[in-house]
C-alpha cells in the first residue's frame, strides 16, 4: 500500500517542524532534516536520538545523531542540535511515533473472511478473519488475518487486532486498544471441583472478559474469562508478551506488566502498578494502588501500602547456593538452640 500524502510529509520532518508538533525548545539548527531515529552509538546524520540515563552520557560527546533530545540541564558540544524537554524518553517516544505512523488500512472485507455479525462500514476485517453470529465491530476497528471475534464480542472503535487473535464469545475490548499476535481474550479460567474419588469435574466458566480502552496487549498473551463475574482490565493497561492473567483477575488504569508474569486468579491489582517480569501473584490477593513489584518476585499475600517490593535472592555461584541452602535447613533448629541459650542465660543471671 502507497504511503499517504501526510506519511510523505512527516517522513521529511525538520527539528523545527519536531518542535512545533511536540514542544519542547531547540537550539542549533532548526532546518535540519530528520529521516530516521537511532541510539546514540548508532545514529548517523539524519538521525535523531535522545539521552534519558546518565549513564550514556559519554555516547553524547561522540554521537553522529544531527540532533539529539535532552533535559533542560544536561551540557551538550556547543556544535550539536538539541531539543530540550522535561521527559526525554517521552519526548523521543512521540517523535518516534511522528516518524514512523501506523500503516494506513483502507476499509474492507476480505473475500476470505467470514463474516456473520455486525461491521462497521468503516472497518477492516483481513483474510480467513470470522466474525460470528452478534459480534459487533465498531468503526476505524483493523481485525487482522485469521483473528476469531466469538459470538456476542465487542472491539471497540479503533483497535487493531494483529493477527490470530481470539475474542471469545461475549468478551468485549475498548477503543484504541492494540491486540498483538497470538493473543486469547476469554478462554476458560482454571476452575475444578474435586469429586469424593478424588476426580476433577469441571466448574463451568460463565463470566467474561471487559477490557477498557487504550490497552495494549503482547504477542500470545492469555486473559481468562471470569468464572461466574467478569475479568477486567482497566483503561491504559499495558500488557506484555507471554503472559497469564486467571479468571476474575481485576487490573486497573494505567497498570503496567512486563513479560511472562503470572497472575493468579480472584487477584485484585490497583492503578498505575508495575510489575517486573517473571513476578507471579498467587490468588485471591489485593494489591494497592501506585506498587512496584521487582522482576522474578512471587507475591503471597496483599499489599496494601504504595511502594518497592522484592523478594528474590541475588545471583550466587552453585557451591555458595548448596552452601547457604544447606545452612537454612538448620534455622529451625538454629532458632530453638538459641532461645534455650537464651533461657539459660537468663536464669544465670536471676540467680546470681
Amino acid at each position: 500500500m502507497a504511503a499517504s500524502n501526510d506519511q510523505v510529509a512527516e517522513a521529511r520532518l525538520t527539528v523545527e517542524r519536531i518542535v512545533a508538533r511536540l514542544g519542547g525548545r531547540f537550539s542549533g539548527d532548526g532546518s535540519i532534516e530528520i529521516r530516521h531515529v537511532a541510539t546514540l552509538e548508532d545514529a548517523q546524520s539524519g538521525d535523531l536520538s535522545f539521552l534519558a540515563n546518565p549513564k550514556y552520557r559519554p555516547a553524547l560527546q561522540a554521537t553522529s545523531a544531527s540532533a539529539v533530545i535532552v533535559d533542560e540541564h544536561t551540557e551538550v558540544p556547543g556544535s550539536l542540535t538539541v531539543i530540550r524537554t522535561d521527559n526525554p524518553y517521552l519526548y523521543f517516544a512521540r517523535a518516534v511515533a511522528l516518524l514512523h505512523p501506523a500503516p494506513e488500512v483502507s476499509a474492507s472485507i476480505s473475500s476470505s473472511a467470514v463474516v456473520s455479525g455486525d461491521v462497521h462500514p468503516d472497518a477492516y476485517v483481513g483474510p480467513g478473519a470470522v466474525v460470528d453470529i452478534g459480534a459487533v465491530v465498531e468503526a476505524g476497528a483493523v481485525i487482522g488475518p485469521n483473528c476469531v471475534i466469538g459470538r456476542g464480542a465487542l472491539v471497540g472503535a479503533h483497535s487493531r487486532l494483529v493477527a490470530n487473535v481470539v475474542v471469545y464469545d461475549g468478551c468485549r475490548l475498548g477503543r484504541r486498544c492494540l491486540v498483538h499476535a497470538g493473543v486469547v481474550i476469554g478462554a476458560d479460567g482454571f476452575g475444578f471441583a474435586r469429586t469424593n474419588d478424588h476426580a476433577w469435574e469441571k466448574f463451568p466458566q460463565v463470566g467474561s472478559v471487559s477490557i477498557g480502552d487504550d490497552v495494549e496487549i503482547g504477542a500470545n498473551t492469555t486473559i481468562d474469562r471470569g468464572a461466574l463475574s467478569d475479568t477486567i482490565i482497566g483503561n491504559g493497561v499495558k500488557i506484555d508478551n507471554q503472559i497469564q492473567i486467571g479468571h476474575n483477575v481485576e487490573i486497573g488504569d494505567h497498570t503496567a506488566i512486563a513479560g511472562c508474569v503470572g497472575i493468579a486468579g480472584s487477584t485484585k491489582i490497583g492503578k498505575r502498578c508495575m510489575i517486573g517480569g517473571q513476578a507471579g501473584i498467587i490468588g485471591h490477593l489485593t494489591i494497592g494502588d501506585d506498587v512496584v513489584i521487582s522482576a522474578g518476585t512471587l507475591v503471597t499475600k496483599s499489599i496494601t501500602k504504595a511502594g518497592v517490593y522484592t523478594a528474590n535472592l541475588p545471583l550466587q555461584s552453585h557451591a555458595d547456593w548448596v552452601r547457604n541452602f544447606s545452612r537454612l535447613r538448620h534455622l529451625d533448629a538454629m532458632a530453638h538452640s538459641l532461645k534455650e541459650l537464651e533461657k539459660r542465660l537468663d536464669k544465670g543471671e536471676h540467680e546470681s
